[in-house]
């Protein structure tokens, strides 16, 4: 059974996905979910399903004290999901080729410090975009700058608001996150 560890910053839909996915099968489990927000709803979905959360300070993400705790776990995988801190090179070091994060946005358009969220939905109706989607890509030392693992795209009509951008967008993730997860655990990505 393979060891996942997500990390979220957020009401946490997509950890609970990952959760639910994962209990589902003889593949992975979800050990823990990480957060940088002691009020994130995450924790409350995590904890619904079992799941313990570490909750930690930027800077104990910074000082490797959130890096012993990975290490304690020894996880196959770990997942961003929704997390906005930068990821610490300390953890990419130890980590190579198995951290992932996803992102609302077909990089490399829409990527990069400060583009999360409503932030690239309303980017992309302002720039009137006909097409947007999801991204999920290997985690290195740069904001959406790790290799490109899959890309799904959804056509836009033109009318739609940052909201309906949104919904469209948060379908792809809950339909595609978890199955590239399993996929990249069983190698056969």
């Amino acid at each position: 059974m393979k060891k996942i560890v997500v990390f979220a910053s957020g009401s946490g839909t997509n950890a609970e996905n990952i959760i639910k996915y994962f209990a589902k099968t003889e593949i992975g489990t979800v050990e823990a979910v990480f957060t940088n927000n002691q009020s994130a709803q995450v924790i409350e979905r995590a904890k619904n399903y079992g799941v313990p959360s570490v909750i930690f300070s930027k800077e104990e993400l910074i000082e490797g004290i959130v890096l012993q705790k990975i290490n304690e776990i020894q996880p196959d995988m770990i997942v961003l999901a929704g997390f906005l801190l930068k990821f610490p090179e300390n953890i990419i070091t130890v980590y190579p080729h198995k951290i992932i994060n996803i992102h609302p946005a077909l990089l490399p358009k829409y990527g990069g410090k400060g583009m999360y969220g409503m932030h690239i939905h309303r980017a992309i109706v302002g720039n009137k975009e006909r097409e947007t989607g999801i991204t999920i890509h290997f985690v290195n030392e740069n904001y959406d700058e790790g290799n490109i693992l899959f890309q799904k795209n959804v056509v836009l009509s033109g009318d739609e608001t940052p909201e309906e951008v949104a919904e469209k967008i948060h379908e792809l993730e809950q339909k595609y996150f978890p199955e590239v997860i399993e996929k990249l655990i069983t190698n056969s990505l």
